[in-house]
């Protein structure tokens, strides 16, 4: 199963890189691209979702580091959820 890495831009400017097992985030994400703060998650959450149900179809157990990933994500957008208007950066797929 090919897995991605791609980079994003929080609120503040700090940067993270984040993983995927599966290329399905290409699907719902386009480099050097601004979305809601509150759109990002939703996508990721939904991308990350179905990379560890195909990782579970395949081997039989969900992807820890996809939902993980995903935890990592809804914590730390949380921080940035009383801001107005805040924007996430989707900076590039890293491959």
């Amino acid at each position: 199963m090919p897995e991605i890495r791609f980079k994003i831009q929080w609120c503040d400017g700090s940067q993270e890189i984040c993983y995927s097992p599966s290329l399905i985030v290409k699907e719902y994400f386009t480099p050097n691209c601004e979305y809601d703060l509150k759109d990002f998650v939703e996508r990721s959450r939904t991308a990350l979702t179905i990379a560890s149900d195909r990782v579970q179809a395949k081997y039989g157990k969900p992807c820890g580091l996809a939902l993980g990933q995903l935890q990592e994500i809804e914590t730390k957008a949380a921080q940035y959820a009383q801001l107005p208007q805040p924007k996430i950066r989707f900076l590039q797929f890293l491959e």
